[in-house]
């Protein structure tokens, strides 16, 4: 697989606006020659061979990022040579996962401020490191190795703190802003550019089966520990604040807070996962 010219995004299952510049395509190259500038400068004798193993070894983007999965998940049941070459398979079969995984890089340049280049999230973000797992495990399930997703579903929880059922659909511009303790269930979906922070629960009700868990559209912005549980759809452009419990669907440019959340202030107009503001609009009593 090349990565040297710029591969677009195509249509998936995921709904998403075709004309949203913000959707552009990611020139992998381009991205690559930043990443490996990020490594400059680095004069500590401890972390050149981490530089070494982790950029400056590899040749392209997508070789980067499968031998990063594989070093991350490889253990005494997978070893990480077996593993990075498993991943490397899946790329070659659905390139579209090495264009998402590259479009989150950017997402996260754009979004966190203490990301001062790509090299940062790319080597030490675990947020980034579990949903480009979860892409890989996602792939599996879909061709039928379940057996094998579960096990890398299981790695990356154990290593992540990050829980991610890999039937779970994810978008692209995917950003988890520390990780710690996000639990997405199996039949959730999140469209693409959706900001997550730490302790949100995308989950069921109780032990209900089939399409029991919500369904994330584009640009929501969901506060850390905050849980969404059932069902349920937050619309385009929702912010959930920090700490509240969503039961029911949150309409498109709404902000919602509270136990159980409760809408507040007047709707907006921007995506807030873009803005990471999770300020509460101006309102006019107290709960």
């Amino acid at each position: 697989m090349s990565d040297t010219s710029t591969i677009s995004f195509p249509d998936s299952r995921l709904r998403r606006p075709v004309a949203d510049p913000t959707l552009s395509a990611v020139d992998q190259r381009r991205l690559w020659d930043e990443l490996a500038q990020g490594c400059e400068g680095c004069g500590d004798p401890l972390v050149r061979g981490l530089l070494a193993t982790g950029i400056r070894n590899h040749a392209t983007f997508a070789n980067a990022l499968a031998a990063l999965i594989g070093r991350k998940l490889g253990d005494r049941s997978v070893a990480d040579d077996a593993l990075s070459e498993l991943v490397t398979e899946v790329f070659v079969a659905d390139p579209e996962i090495v264009a998402a995984a590259a479009a989150d890089l950017v997402a996260i340049r754009e979004r966190d401020p203490a990301t001062a280049n790509y090299a940062t999230p790319f080597l030490f973000f675990k947020g980034y490191h579990a949903v480009q797992s979860h892409r890989v495990a996602h792939w599996l399930w879909q061709s039928g190795r379940r057996h094998l997703a579960l096990h890398l579903q299981s790695r990356a929880s154990e290593l992540f703190a990050v829980d991610i059922h890999p039937a779970a659909r994810l978008g692209r511009r995917i950003l988890l802003d520390h990780g710690t303790g996000i639990v997405i269930g199996e039949t959730s979906v999140l469209e693409d550019d959706v900001s997550l922070l730490q302790g949100v629960t995308l989950g069921g009700t109780g032990k209900n089966v089939g399409d029991r868990h919500p369904k994330v559209r584009r640009g929501v912005l969901i506060g850390a520990g905050a849980k969404i549980l059932g069902n349920i759809e937050l619309g385009e452009g929702a912010k959930v604040g920090a700490g509240s419990i969503v039961l029911e669907s949150v309409p498109p440019f709404t902000t919602v807070v509270g136990n159980p959340a409760r809408p507040v202030g007047t709707r907006h107009s921007s995506l807030p996962a873009f803005t990471m503001d999770q300020m509460l609009p101006p309102i006019d009593y107290m709960i």
